[in-house]
């Protein structure tokens, strides 16, 4: 599940928080919201970040043959 989580300090800070997002798309996700919030100070990224996202392949048939000796 994607989520993002904003905590909003008395000073006027705005923490931004995003969860389920794997690889870089998160920026994309979160850019057009930190352009109205105003200035970005700093960034930390997750190791879901750096992760590859997981793709899935057509699965081949794999045939197996199987050999009996003659002892």
């Amino acid at each position: 599940m994607e989520t993002l989580e904003f905590i909003i300090y008395p000073d006027g800070r705005v923490k931004e928080l995003v969860t389920g997002i794997v690889g870089k798309s998160c920026a994309e996700v979160t850019a057009a919201i930190e352009a109205q919030l105003g200035q970005v100070l700093t960034q930390e990224k997750t190791s879901d970040y750096y992760a590859q996202p997981v793709q899935q392949s057509v699965s081949s048939t794999v045939e197996s043959q199987v050999s009996y000796s003659s002892w």
